[in-house]
């Protein structure tokens, strides 16, 4: 059960992840207005507004798609640890 849930966890962190840099690339190759994009703005900007007003740009780059990979790895880790310390 353990095994399963580790892996649920990982799959769904590296989809996250996967999205996170897909929509940055597209943001400088695709209009705004393409519906891919937006899609995909309407997943990942709910979680990059909130690293976005703690972390400005910096000389007009945005590093918070970067931060949130960051948080997500660690977010899948701490749940990894938990749940194989919860299984013994």
């Amino acid at each position: 059960m353990a095994a399963a849930l580790v892996m649920l966890i990982r799959f769904v962190q590296q989809a996250l992840i996967l999205l996170v840099i897909v929509y940055a690339v597209l943001t400088f190759v695709m209009s705004p207005y393409h519906p891919v994009r937006v899609a995909l703005a309407r997943v990942i900007e709910p979680l990059l507004r909130p690293i976005q007003r703690i972390v400005p740009p910096m000389g007009g780059v945005d590093f918070s798609p970067l931060v949130l990979i960051i948080l997500i790895q660690l977010f899948g880790m701490i749940l990894n640890v938990m749940i194989n310390n919860l299984s013994g």
